[in-house]
């Protein structure tokens, strides 16, 4: 796998709460490639910590300085599935306390647009042509906004000494020239591994640029 492996326990811990959430609800398989990317970059993210926790024992103030990595809207989506996650695991005996349960919705300063529907998300990601060069960046720019919650500036303006392939993360330059680590999910670390192997030399064409992502002209 691309990034920090998950360790064995944590993979399977992941796996099984995906599995409860298919059979529970049927959730589209766009829908559950989200929940896992997101309790994957969080255990990723924990395993950068001093503390080493795993994501059963994570703390509320571990979560809350996770969460405090992303912008409102995309920490509102993942809280929403840290809460999901860790109700889970209470009901499977697997923890004794839920740490996501006190952790305030982060306030929005706007109210939120119309939201996409699953099946709109899944055209959405899947309308670029990956047989082109372009359609592969094109892929790759969709998923690390799907995955991250990145502002559209913030993702244009990426160069190459941004992206962490390795770890899967972002470090991005926000207002104020404050920087923060983003975690990239699984799903958008292949596109990106695909897109810099097979998509950017071409269009780059010889010519040599720190821009993670290419124009046609390069």
């Amino acid at each position: 796998m691309t990034g920090n492996s998950l360790s064995g326990s944590e993979a399977y811990l992941i796996c099984r709460f995906i599995d409860a959430l298919w059979m529970e609800h049927g959730l589209s398989k766009n829908t559950l490639a989200a929940y896992r990317s997101d309790l994957s970059g969080l255990s990723r993210w924990l395993q950068t910590q001093e503390s080493v926790e795993t994501l059963a024992n994570a703390s509320r103030a571990e979560l809350q300085a996770y969460l405090a990595t992303r912008n409102s809207r995309s920490a509102a989506r993942l809280l929403s599935t840290l809460r999901r996650f860790y109700r889970h695991l209470l009901r499977e005996r697997l923890i004794d306390k839920d740490p996501s349960a006190r952790i305030a919705a982060p306030k929005l300063g706007r109210p939120l647009p119309k939201t996409l529907t699953e099946t709109d998300i899944d055209m959405l990601l899947n309308s670029p042509d990956t047989d082109t060069e372009l359609g592969l960046r094109d892929r790759a720019m969709l998923e690390t906004l799907y995955a991250t919650g990145v502002r559209v500036s913030e993702l244009v303006s990426l160069e190459l000494g941004q992206l962490n392939l390795r770890q899967g993360l972002l470090r991005i330059t926000g207002k104020g020239s404050k920087e923060r680590l983003v975690p990239l999910g699984e799903e958008a670390l292949l596109w990106l591994e695909r897109y810099q192997n097979q998509a950017r030399p071409t269009l780059l064409q010889q010519r040599i640029s720190q821009d993670l992502f290419i124009t046609r002209r390069g």
